[in-house]
């Protein structure tokens, strides 16, 4: 049980009150807070803050050095082979196909983006473009789905969720394997 002393800073155990000592009665202590508001706590409710920092002069001295250093680029590293790689992308949201989606159904607009993915797909097979990005948004996941059994009709194509930093949840990566 620690004694408490007029000016010493304490803060609540159980709150986000601190403040400065002001009054000791038996195990009741007085505080002036921030605002100056004086309340009263039992002294197993507060607990003594030290205001003391000390650092060193070699302390001040290492993070100077460290502050002057210049920082080091990271450079993501690209393997030669896929330096010139074109990743294609395509987006398969329904009013980047048609003008104006209105009057399609819900059937005619999945298979529209289908359609629109089989044929994208096959045109990167027939120019060798390895990669292949889907973005077909997070929704319900019906034309994930749908995209995910249409890959698996091929048997030269590898598919997987795209770089969530830069397409989130909403878009599938293909690589195609090329037979060279």
């Amino acid at each position: 049980m620690t004694q408490f002393e007029i000016g010493d800073r304490v803060e609540a155990i159980d709150d986000v009150i601190s403040g400065t000592v002001t009054q000791v009665s038996g195990h009741m202590v007085t505080l002036m807070t921030k605002d100056g508001f004086p309340m009263q706590f039992q002294d197993t409710e507060l607990v003594l803050v030290s205001n003391d920092i000390r650092v060193s002069n070699f302390e001040v001295a290492q993070v100077k050095k460290e502050k002057e250093l210049p920082k080091k680029r990271t450079n993501k590293t690209v393997k030669p082979k896929e330096r010139n790689l074109p990743k294609m992308e395509v987006d398969l949201h329904i009013n980047q196909l048609v003008k104006n989606p209105k009057p399609l159904s819900n059937f005619e607009m999945l298979n529209l983006q289908l359609d629109t993915a089989k044929r994208q797909l096959d045109f990167a097979i027939g120019k060798r473009i390895q990669k292949v990005v889907f973005i077909h948004g997070v929704g319900e996941g019906v034309l994930k789905e749908e995209l995910y059994s249409l890959f698996r009709k091929y048997e030269n194509v590898k598919y997987y969720d795209a770089d969530y930093q830069k397409y989130g949840l909403g878009a599938t990566e293909v690589y195609i394997f090329q037979n060279y």
